[in-house]
């Protein structure tokens, strides 16, 4: 299969142009009979970019349509970094930095009147069918029956981890999942993300479903018919792997070599992970083929990407994520899907608060002031040079993980403590609540393995901290849009 149809509908175009004239640029005429665009969202949990390489379908999608290879979270954690796709805004102003109260969790991000401004709010009032399945926010349980606004459909789980002898609220009746194969929760999703697509799309109504795996976070549970694939797998390792930075932060700076006993485990890992993606992968591939069969792929974009990134063995940090090093922020995003530029990768710094107001202008909606993000097919029909951010945010509280938080890391010090982080194209820079500074030359140390803060000059320190600073205190388009050009 399976590329998705070259043909662009009259009604992309016209919702394109919209998407432009919100950078700034006059708009084209648009035709008042068309339809908008479809949207299909699928969110993974914990993908970093290694486990690509073993996902055939979503290298199709990269051919088929535009990867952004400095995308970057908000936070690597789960619920601040959903929260920032939900929203479109930063930490600092969703009110969430971590999975759990006082701090973050679901009930925070409701708490603060989230969930009355996301992009299922925003395409709901615009009249379009949603849907969401799968893995919502932390601390989300099914078992209270409780629908977010915005959702036309709702397929929310809560503790489902394990993939199977689990719970869906199902439009507000609780469905009991239990241990067969056919349980499996990424097939569950799966096929009731293209049973959604089939009714909507017979609808003749614009659509947006997100389906939100729990797969490949950890326990790491593969489907039944993937066990046995990639015999021998293991890790990869890169020039990062079992190697300290010079000049570490404490937090990191004492960890010795791995263990022969957590090498073994990181393997093992690694290539249940691996295993894991695959119902992922054949999901996608599903997806897009029931768009085809229901006739309304030329009008649907298809979006991949995932809430974070995981490390495995890099910087003597044995499995987990929440530090400022690529492989923990910087993720997949695939979009493709009407005049989305086929197998062309954009080299610009965009973010997940990026997503709200990409979908929000497909859908013809007005982005709020107070939205920290951009619409991201600017850059597709702007091409390389349009106008773009210099530098991404990343916020993070830690380390203060209770034990039953899925993301907890109780091996060796991978918790990094409460930090703000500057990256760009270039160079990360790290400052961390305690006073210590983390500064990397990505141009000549990609792995980030050579701390030269302390080398740097007065004035490019100041620099860095008053950057730095522009973009943690931003708190409206135009003030982090501005804040966002760095040098």
């Amino acid at each position: 299969m399976r590329k998705l149809p070259a043909a662009l509908a009259t009604a992309a175009l016209a919702a394109t142009a919209g998407l432009v004239a919100s950078a700034g640029t006059s708009p084209a005429p648009a035709a008042a009979s068309t339809t908008p665009p479809n949207i299909v969202f699928v969110l993974v949990d914990d993908l970093a970019w290694n486990l690509v390489q073993h996902m055939p379908n979503v290298q199709r999608l990269q051919s088929d349509g535009t990867t952004f290879t400095n995308y970057t979270v908000t936070d690597s954690l789960c619920c601040p970094s959903r929260s920032s796709i939900f929203t479109g805004k930063f930490p600092h102003d969703t009110g969430v930095f971590t999975n759990e109260s006082p701090d973050g969790g679901f009930a925070v991000f409701r708490n603060r009147g989230n969930e009355s401004r996301t992009f299922a709010t925003a395409l709901q009032a615009q009249g379009y069918t949603t849907a969401f399945m799968g893995k919502y926010l932390n601390g989300y349980l099914p078992k209270d029956l409780y629908t977010p606004p915005g959702w036309t459909e709702w397929y929310g789980a809560g503790n489902a981890y394990g993939e199977y002898n689990y719970n869906l609220n199902e439009n507000g009746t609780l469905v009991h999942y239990g241990n067969t194969d056919a349980d499996y929760l990424t097939d569950v999703v799966s096929a009731k993300g293209k049973s959604f697509i089939q009714r909507a799309a017979a609808s003749h109504k614009p659509f947006l479903v997100e389906i939100s795996t729990f797969a490949p976070h950890g326990p790491f549970t593969p489907a039944r018919q993937d066990l046995d694939k990639f015999p021998g797998l293991t890790a990869p390792r890169t020039p990062a792997w079992d190697t300290l930075p010079t000049n570490a932060p404490t937090w990191l700076a004492g960890n010795g070599p791995l263990t022969a006993a957590e090498i073994q485990k990181i393997d093992i890992d690694y290539r249940k992970r691996a295993q894991a993606v695959q119902a992922v992968d054949r999901m996608i591939d599903g997806l897009r083929q029931q768009l085809v069969d229901s006739g309304v792929a030329d009008n649907t974009y298809v979006v991949f990407s995932s809430d974070n990134g995981f490390h495995m063995g890099d910087h003597r940090l044995v499995e987990g994520k929440q530090t400022a090093f690529d492989h923990d922020v910087v993720v997949p995003l695939v979009i493709a899907g009407p005049n989305v530029p086929s197998g062309i990768s954009r080299p610009q710094i965009v973010q997940n608060i990026d997503l709200a107001p990409t979908f929000e202008r497909v859908g013809g909606a007005a982005v709020a002031g107070d939205v920290d993000g951009r619409s991201l097919l600017t850059l597709v029909t702007g091409g390389p040079t349009a106008p773009w951010r210099t530098g991404s945010l990343i916020e993070h509280h830690g380390p203060g993980a209770s034990p039953d938080d899925p993301d907890v890391q109780d091996a060796r010090n991978g918790m990094p403590t409460t930090y703000e982080a500057l990256r760009t194209a270039t160079y990360t820079y790290v400052e961390y609540d305690n006073g210590e500074r983390e500064y990397y030359d990505r141009t000549t140390d990609s792995y980030q393995l050579r701390n030269t803060y302390a080398g740097l000059s007065a004035a490019r320190k100041a620099t860095l901290h008053s950057d730095l600073d522009a973009l943690k205190n931003c708190h409206t388009n135009a003030s982090c849009w501005t804040a966002g050009h760095v040098s």
